[in-house]
């Protein structure tokens, strides 16, 4: 009787321990495990030297090592300003593929990595949100899209990672046991490859109770809320999810976070052309900042194909920051890097059509 081996990556720290107990194993094995699957980075059990013949054969019986991969034919280089941004296409561990991004600039490397095949939420300006929702990434999945950007880099000599995203296709905070996870892969200072989790970056259209669950977590992380309007009726057209989680709701649990963490809030604002660019805008704006430890991160819009929205233009953009300014709120300005890629803010979908027409 032939018996389905099992994805061994699947399993948490916590459940490697709890297997390693089922099989009259110490607790540390997986310990050992662990690092030979996320620091050595093992292909095969019977590369674990550390561990005992019997036990690898073992797991050679009853489980398999999947292996993320990157598509060379997929990486995508810009030859206009922003040629340094690069995206991927990632074979995960069942031949689904997701989008990941490098964003280099001077003395970093940041990575954008995906949570979630597509997304369920819909978001009107987001080309992800028209895929349609597949699944979650495993923790695994989300650690291998860093590795195999520092394999990229490595070669040719352009440093290591130093920055981690998590704004790429899907919504982490609905892969919140996994994302979590993933941190704790990541940053594991006695593995070979670890970023501090304070430059790790987790981003949210903003879930109400797992911004709460985040808080509690213990993570150091930042938290990047992608707010686009201060203005409930507005976000709520741009945002379904702001339908169930209105901006009044979400300014208590903002104020209940960077109380509990001690840690400022980025909110993320994309500029929409007679959307969201007003003045009227900005101070609905600076109202809500004033409500808890924050900064803002306004982002110019780049057009997508088929998605109805125009980028504020300077004039209007000014006047909307110097708003801000006067008001005393930390603002940075950034460019959506990788938009000729269709690498974007937003703009991560494989290829997938868009409808026709999407528009407010």
């Amino acid at each position: 009787m032939m018996t389905t081996k099992q994805n061994i990556k699947r399993y948490s720290r916590k459940e490697l321990e709890e297997l390693m107990q089922s099989i009259g194993e110490p607790r540390f094995r997986a310990a050992q495990l662990h690092r030979w699957l996320y620091s050595d980075r093992a292909s095969d059990f019977h590369e674990m030297t550390t561990i005992s013949k019997s036990l690898r054969e073992t797991l050679d019986r009853k489980y398999f090592l999947p292996q993320c991969s990157m598509s060379s034919t997929q990486c995508v280089e810009d030859s206009s300003a922003d040629s340094t941004t690069r995206k991927f296409l990632v074979q995960l561990h069942d031949q689904e593929a997701v989008e990941t991004v490098l964003i280099p600039a001077e003395g970093r490397n940041t990575v954008c990595v995906s949570t979630q095949v597509g997304c369920p939420l819909h978001c009107s300006f987001c080309a992800t949100g028209y895929m349609g929702f597949t699944r979650n990434l495993n923790a695994a999945e989300i650690a291998e899209q860093v590795f195999l950007v520092q394999d990229y880099l490595d070669p040719i000599g352009c440093g290591a990672v130093t920055n981690i995203v998590y704004m790429g296709m899907g919504e982490p905070l609905l892969a919140l046991e996994e994302v979590i996870e993933s941190v704790g892969i990541l940053s594991d200072t006695t593995y070979r490859l670890h970023i501090s989790q304070k430059k790790i970056t987790l981003s949210t259209v903003g879930l109400l109770p797992e911004i709460g669950m985040l808080a509690r977590s213990g993570l150091t992380t930042n938290l990047a809320i992608s707010l686009h309007s201060a203005d409930q009726e507005t976000r709520a057209r741009l945002m379904p999810s702001a339908r169930d989680y209105p901006l009044k709701e979400l300014r208590k649990t903002l104020i209940q976070y960077t109380s509990e963490t001690g840690q400022p809030v980025t909110l993320v604002y994309m500029l929409l052309k007679e959307i969201n660019d007003t003045r009227e805008d900005a101070l609905k704006l600076v109202r809500l900042a004033r409500s808890f430890l924050c900064k803002i991160n306004l982002i110019d819009y780049n057009p997508i194909v088929n998605i109805k929205f125009d980028s504020a233009g300077e004039q209007r953009k000014n006047i909307f920051i110097r708003t801000l300014v006067d008001a005393g709120l930390n603002v940075t300005v950034r460019k959506s890097h990788g938009s000729s890629i269709n690498a974007a803010c937003g703009q991560l979908a494989i290829n997938k059509k868009l409808p026709e027409s999407s528009t407010l």
